[in-house]
């Protein structure tokens, strides 16, 4: 085996590792498909890598298989074990059960039956064990010394990476002519297994990396020159949500990847739906993250006539996810705004302000009696061009309306638009809190008993749309006086939360001024 710790490989010893894996003992060559109705809007000539199509809906079979096909006699007969949520344990549970080899796979206790299950079916043995991969990936080492399994990491190894550089000989194979590839970046075993490969064979090629905003450890790790830990990790791309970029991995990143770009959610959800219009696949929120990045950076850099190719890495959705897309797919397309409206009440005036927004499709209405003299809208508009927000602003402010965009309001998108009409009856003194909770057994109890019974609870909302974590909007009267004690409880509560009282959004719909 070849040591993790080695970061002096070469770029040609990458090549000859890749050459010589066992890659295609268990995982496909998958096919290029050509995106005909994206390719004419960006007015390039587009190519999805369909990844999803291995038998484990995802390119981690690659890297799995390199590594395991590598293991001694005496290896195999002690098993393999890894810590993963998703993609990762079913590439191993799936390769090791066909060399004939056990396999142990440590997943969160949060983790959604569908992928423990999928887990299971593939042959591998599972433990629940952890709050979070973290607990889950330490559980894993701990045992791997104990059993002395051998630890499959999921990133951070070169026979993984050149695993999962084989993609890169594929993509050559299959269209020699790309200009550009775009790869999404988790723990950067796939960005570093494609970049390194295509730069020892063509290297005019260029391979840009894609991150989700909200879990950009690449991006970060390049900024300080070297690895580092995000203070928080976005879970709604959970395929590519880690913490912090490998060791080796981002050697050879930083070293062959040529641009980085990210995108944030409502982007990935766009780009989820491209993929379902164009070639009717359905991409994990991950599995997205790279068409959205090519799509922005095509904007940006004012990129036409070029053949350019996107991976597709992956297709183990969580069902429930779609709803969250559904909705969110129009505003990251930048095909819909959400505008808070004042309006005068009297009569009419409804009629007078659909007249005004000329005919366009009205994709949200929502409306809460304010006083005798103005009511305030919340109102989703769908637009057809990059500018028409403007117009409809102008529109609606030259007719003495007050408007407000909420387009790229997160609070007003994620719950304000469900929760319109809240406002209490009467003024009363209270301060309004977002917060994260691990989506678990008792998760919400435990939120409840360490609020205590000393605070009234004037709103609360909670939504879940299928992710690792919960989201609660929540209003508390609080006085000043007790507002230190009550701070100091949500410290010891230990989630994520934010004062959410300044909203604007808050203030033009669920609380009193």
């Amino acid at each position: 085996m070849v040591n993790v710790n080695n970061n002096k490989l070469t770029g040609a010893d990458y090549l000859k590792a890749s050459l010589r894996s066992a890659v295609y003992d268990v995982a496909q060559v998958t096919p290029l498909e050509y995106m005909e109705k994206i390719s004419s809007r960006l007015k390039n000539q587009v190519f999805v890598k369909r990844e999803d199509r291995q038998l484990v809906h995802s390119f981690k079979i690659r890297g799995a298989q390199a590594m395991i096909a590598s293991l001694t006699p005496e290896e195999r007969q002690c098993g393999v074990i890894a810590a993963s949520a998703g993609n990762h344990a079913q590439g191993v549970a799936f390769s090791a059960t066909k060399l004939g080899i056990k396999s142990l796979i440590v997943m969160p206790l949060n983790t959604a039956d569908i992928k423990v299950e999928a887990v299971k079916g593939f042959g591998g043995e599972v433990l629940l064990y952890g709050a979070n991969f973290d607990e889950a990936k330490a559980k894993a080492m701990e045992l791997a010394k104990e059993q002395n399994r051998v630890f499959i990491p999921p990133f951070d190894h070169p026979l993984v990476i050149a695993g999962q550089g084989s993609i890169a000989m594929e993509l050559l194979q299959q269209n020699a002519k790309l200009d550009r590839i775009f790869v999404p970046v988790g723990g950067g075993g796939l960005a570093a297994g494609v970049a390194v490969l295509i730069k020892q064979i063509m290297p005019s090629i260029k391979v840009i990396a894609v991150e989700p905003e909200e879990s950009a450890c690449l991006k970060a790790a390049l900024v300080a020159g070297h690895p580092v830990d995000l203070e928080r990790v976005g879970l709604f791309a959970e395929g590519v949500a880690v913490k912090r970029i490998g060791d080796e991995t981002f050697r050879l990143c930083q070293q062959y990847i040529d641009d980085i770009i990210t995108v944030d959610s409502d982007e990935i959800c766009a780009a989820v739906k491209d993929l379902f219009d164009d070639v009717r696949a359905i991409a994990e929120p991950s599995g997205a993250v790279a068409l959205a990045g090519m799509k922005k950076y095509v904007e940006q850099h004012n990129i036409s006539g070029e053949n350019l190719a996107h991976i597709l890495s992956g297709a183990n959705l969580n069902f429930h996810n779609l709803r969250y897309i559904s909705e969110r797919c129009e505003l990251g397309e930048k095909r819909e705004v959400l505008l808070a409206v004042t309006i005068p009440e009297q009569k009419g005036s409804f009629l007078k302000f659909c007249q005004l927004l000329g005919g366009r499709a009205v994709t949200e209405f929502n409306y809460r009696y304010h006083d005798d003299k103005s009511a305030c809208v919340f109102v989703g508009v769908k637009i057809a061009k990059s500018n028409e927000k403007e117009e409809i602003m102008q529109e609606l402010t030259a007719a003495d309306y007050h408007v407000i965009d909420l387009t790229d309001d997160e609070m007003a998108k994620l719950h304000v638009r469900y929760m319109i009409g809240g406002k209490p009856c009467q003024p009363i003194e209270e301060q309004v809190y977002s917060f994260e909770f691990p989506e678990s057994q008792g998760a919400l109890l435990k939120f409840l008993q360490t609020l205590g019974t000393n605070w009234n609870i004037s709103m609360f909302h909670y939504r879940s749309h299928g992710n690792d974590y919960g989201r609660v909007l929540a209003a508390f009267e609080i006085d000043k006086a007790s507002h230190s004690t009550f701070t100091k409880h949500l410290t010891e509560l230990d989630y994520a939360f934010h004062n959410e009282t300044e909203n604007l959004s808050l203030k033009l719909f669920l609380t009193t001024k």
